[in-house]
């Protein structure tokens, strides 16, 4: 799974839907692979905007990767006047694109609820006595 989608996931419980502490989800003992992709400036620049940028910082920080500038970076920040992409955009690019969660749990800071995560895909299914 890669970090892009933790920056769109909430707790599936009913009882979390309006408690602000249900999102994000928080990896616990996560292993993360680096799988390369190949970098696409305009994707980076298009999802940007759409990123909760306060999350990606937390989940980053959480994970032990690279602290992140305080603010999103301006996508005049992504290339050099040469055409060469800049170390941002290579930055954001392989934490979004390119870092996956192949294995660990997904908790949410409201219910305490862990979701497991097999080989990258993530276990929505609640319980039944969790619905």
């Amino acid at each position: 799974m890669k970090l892009l989608t933790l920056n769109f996931l909430t707790c599936a419980r009913k009882t979390c839907k309006t408690n602000p502490a249900a999102f994000p989800l928080h990896p616990r003992e996560a292993e993360l692979e680096q799988i390369e992709a190949e970098i696409n400036p305009l994707l980076i620049q298009n999802l940007l905007p759409r990123i909760n940028w306060e999350v990606l910082k937390t989940i980053s920080q959480e994970l032990g990767l690279p602290s992140l500038p305080e603010s999103a970076p301006d996508s005049e920040d992504f290339m050099t006047e040469e055409g060469e992409p800049t170390q941002t955009l290579k930055d954001l690019h392989t934490l979004l694109m390119e870092m996956n969660v192949q294995n660990g749990k997904l908790v949410c800071g409201s219910c305490e609820h862990e979701y497991a995560i097999k080989e990258g895909i993530a276990n929505f299914l609640l319980p039944s006595h969790m619905v």
